[in-house]
């Protein structure tokens, strides 16, 4: 699927913070069919059982996603998570490229619903989740200024095309 632009990532976040040592550092990326696509790999402080990720992970993986989608359209919003059903399909491996997409599949006002999957190479999903988001002001997540230096972050890289 072809990538229309790339989202920014932050400093300090679990799932995109460039900064977190013991974070994900995942990339995401608008798709032309109006989903949020990313490229990630989970590491070996992400696991729970051996050869598996933490199922809180994979969950955070996945609100992540969903919530994401918002951003296709509208990055200046801000969706907090209200709930999130996730479905563990198969184990989910470590130092193993993955990747994640995120699409809205409904919006009524203040309030959007999402899907999130992570999938292997071949495209098997291995989670995938529904999710349900209120959207806030971003003066209630943190002051204007701090919130748009915290995610104002863009990694450079060279990708046009994800394998959906």
């Amino acid at each position: 699927m072809k990538v229309i632009s790339k989202q920014t990532n932050s400093r300090d976040c679990l799932i995109c913070g460039v900064d977190n040592e013991n974070g994900l550092k995942a990339n995401f990326y608008n798709l032309e069919d109006g989903s949020v696509g990313s490229l990630f790999t989970f590491k070996f402080n992400h696991q729970s059982y051996p050869d598996r990720v933490h199922g809180g992970m994979i969950s955070a993986l996945l609100d992540e996603l969903a919530g994401r989608a918002l951003w296709v359209t509208n990055p200046e919003l801000v969706g907090v998570t209200g709930n999130l059903n996730v479905r563990f399909k198969k184990p989910v491996p470590y130092n193993k490229p993955l990747k994640g997409r995120g699409i809205i599949t409904s919006r009524r006002g203040k309030v959007f619903t999402a899907k999130g999957e992570i999938l292997d190479e071949n495209n098997c999903v291995l989670a995938e989740s529904e999710a349900t988001y209120i959207i806030i002001p971003n003066t209630q997540i943190a002051t204007d200024s701090d919130l748009q230096n915290d995610l104002s972050i863009m990694v450079e890289d060279n990708i046009t095309e994800i394998d959906f």
